[in-house]
Formats: structure tokens, sequence, C-alpha cells
């Protein structure tokens, strides 16, 4: 069995913990996440880590700014060489397509909606239209500025993908398996319904990494998506 489309979502407080988070799923995983939390804490350490892994680098930082700034934390983080770098889609297309060209060899994944956000919380904050509709316009914008992935919940999947077409990496977060806690998701689906939806790749963090044996969870939800796709 090939590694399982999963991007692990790597919050751990200590570096130790990360590293033998790493340790325990890089050979099940095809991705190791690093978000703002573990960036801004462990930075090159984490880094490093997961550049020794054999998995794929997601350096989920979220750049939102002006396209300028933009363009020149994007150009600060080659180094990394991350095969997935986030943006925030509502930045939009001028600012993404900085990103991109600061960074051509990189996939540069523009987040759309948060799946810790729905629509009350929308419109509270001012967008009067639903989630489905914000995630595919700002999918949309992303893709026609040179976003090589998008991230959107697996409720989005489907239609994103019949707007941007099967070469554009569909990226979900809010993937829970049958059973799990929701936690701060909203929005969630099963691994396997979210493949089945259309999805590319699945972020992962808390049923994996606050399991009595990580290697097992993640060979338990690998097992789940065999031959979903």
């Amino acid at each position: 069995m090939g590694k399982a489309p999963i991007a692990l979502a790597l919050d751990a407080l200590e570096l130790a913990d990360l590293r033998e988070w790493v340790l325990q799923t890089s050979d099940v995983v095809s991705t190791q996440k690093i978000g703002l939390e573990t960036f801004y804490r462990n930075g090159e350490a984490a880094i490093e880590i997961v550049q020794q892994s054999g998995c794929d680098l997601f350096l989920d930082v979220k750049l939102h700014d002006i396209p300028n700034t933009v363009a020149g934390a994007a150009a600060a983080l080659a180094r990394y060489s991350p095969k997935f770098l986030t943006v925030h889609a509502s930045g939009g297309p001028d600012m993404v397509s900085a990103a991109c060209e600061a960074l051509p060899h990189t996939w540069i994944t523009a987040v759309t909606v948060l799946t810790s956000l729905n629509d009350q919380i929308l419109f509270e904050v001012g967008l009067h239209t639903p989630a489905q509709d914000t995630v595919v316009r700002q999918a949309v914008s992303a893709v026609g500025a040179g976003a090589r992935a998008i991230v959107c919940s697996p409720h989005e999947v489907t239609r994103v993908r019949s707007e941007v077409g099967p070469e554009i990496v569909l990226i979900t977060p809010g993937v829970r398996p049958a059973g799990s806690a929701l936690n701060d998701q909203k929005r969630v689906m099963t691994p396997g319904q979210a493949l089945e939806a259309g999805a590319d790749l699945l972020v992962i963090g808390r049923p994996i990494t606050a399991a009595p044996s990580m290697k097992a969870a993640a060979l338990g939800i690998a097992n789940e998506i065999i031959g979903v796709k």
C-alpha cells in the first residue's frame, strides 16, 4: 500500500512530541502539515524534521496582506521548499498571484472559508451569502490568479471541483472518522465521504495525534479510504 492522501496536522507543543508524531506516521501519510502555532514556536527545527521524513511539507501559514508584502513573505519561505504554501483566498487575486510569482515551484494553496465557520457566523461578520457560494467564488478567483490547490470543507468539494476542473488539488480539513469528536469544526465528513466527494488530500490532526497509537489510528484511516479513489 502506498502512502495515504493524508496531511497530518503537526500541532504538538513540544518539539520532541512533533518528532515522535512524524516518526510514527511518516510511512503511512503522504504529507506533514506545519501550521501557524508550530511554525511560530519551533520554526526551522520543525521544518527540518518534516524534510527528513520523506513526506511532503505543507506549510500552512495562511499569508494574508497586501500583494507586495505577501510576495516578500513567500520569497522568504522559499528556502524551505514547501510543496504546499497557504494564502487566504479572501486577500484577492492580486495577492494570490503575487505569491505564485514569488514561489513558482510551490503549489500555492488558497484557503477559502475556514471550516470553523458556518453561515450564521459568516453573516455576523458581514458576508451575507452562504458558505458554499462564498467558497466557490473564492476558489474560482484564486485559481484564475494561479493557485494550484484549494482548501475547502468536504461539503464544498463537489461544487468547487465542477468549477475549477480536475487539475487543481482540493485539500479538505474538517475530516473526522465516524464517532470522532468534532472539536471546533463545523462542516465535516468522514475520510471516505470526503474522497468520494472529490477531495485529493485530507487534513487530519487530533483523530490521529490524540489516539493511544498514532500509527494504528493512521493505518485505520488509510485502510478506510483504500479503493475510494
